[in-house]
C-alpha cells in the first residue's frame, strides 16, 4: 500500500501533470461476463495511475488490441478511464488489486487480496463460463480461489502453459462448467522477446470467447 502510494506521488516524468489513482484497482467489465480475464496486478504507471486495470502501459496496447481482434472489447486502444473502452461480455480482474514494487505481489498481497477475488468469481457466477489467466503466476492464485467458488479443481492440479485448456466441474448448485485457459501474460519481457506474440494471444482469446458462446467478431 505505502509503495502504491509513493509511486502515485513520485509519478513518472512523461505524466507528472496527471492525478495518479494510487489506490486499489477494482476489476472493469460488466457484472454478467461470460468471460474472465485474469491479470497479475495493476501496472504502477498504468492502473495505479488511470484507476482501470489494463489502461495505459505497453501490456494494455497488446492485450486490448487482441480483445478487440477476438471480439471482446469495441475498440483496440485502453488509454484512459474516459476513452469510451467497452468490453463485450467479458471482465477483466487480478489477484492483487494494489500495483506492487517491481510487479512481483509477495504471497501475503495475493493471499489478503484473495476473498476480493473469490467475491468477484460468485458475482459472475450465473454466467460465467470461461476463464483466461495471464501468467503461471496468475494461474496459481486462482485455483484456491476456484474450489473457494464452487469449482472442482482436479488433482493433480491443472498445470500452467501457454494454451493450456482444462473443463473445471461445477461444486455447488449455481455453477456451471467452466473452461480454464492459460497464455503468457503480455508482458514487455514476453511480447519484445517474441515469447507471446499477438497472434498467439488472440489465439486463445478467440477461443475461450468461442467456447463461453459469445458471438465472433
Amino acid at each position: 500500500m505505502e509503495w502504491r502510494e509513493q509511486v502515485a506521488h513520485d509519478k513518472r516524468a512523461a505524466f507528472r501533470d496527471e492525478n495518479y489513482w494510487g489506490k486499489p484497482v477494482p476489476g472493469f467489465g460488466p457484472d454478467d461476463a461470460r468471460v474472465l480475464v485474469v491479470g497479475l496486478a495493476p501496472a504502477a504507471h498504468g492502473g495505479n495511475r488511470t484507476g482501470r486495470m489494463f489502461t495505459g502501459d505497453r501490456s494494455a496496447d497488446v492485450l486490448i488490441a487482441c480483445m478487440y481482434r477476438a471480439g471482446l472489447a469495441n475498440q483496440p486502444t485502453s488509454l484512459s478511464v474516459d476513452d469510451g473502452l467497452r468490453l463485450l461480455g467479458t471482465r477483466v480482474t487480478a489477484p492483487v488489486h494494489c500495483a506492487p514494487p517491481d510487479n512481483k505481489p509477495l504471497p501475503s498481497e495475493r493471499d489478503n487480496c484473495r476473498h476480493w477475488l473469490i467475491t468477484e468469481l460468485g458475482l459472475l457466477a450465473p454466467t460465467l463460463r470461461a476463464i483466461v489467466v495471464l501468467g503461471g503466476w496468475g494461474w496459481q492464485a486462482l485455483l484456491p480461489a476456484l474450489t473457494e467458488s464452487g469449482w472442482t479443481v482436479p488433482k493433480p492440479k491443472p498445470k500452467f502453459g501457454h494454451g493450456a485448456h482444462y473443463e473445471l466441474a461445477p461444486a455447488r448448485p449455481g455453477r456451471a462448467p467452466l473452461h480454464l485457459f492459460g497464455t503468457y501474460h503480455p508482458s514487455q519481457q514476453n511480447t519484445f522477446t517474441g515469447r507471446l506474440t499477438p497472434a498467439m494471444l488472440e489465439a486463445v482469446l478467440a477461443e475461450a470467447a468461442r467456447t463461453a458462446g459469445l458471438p465472433a467478431r
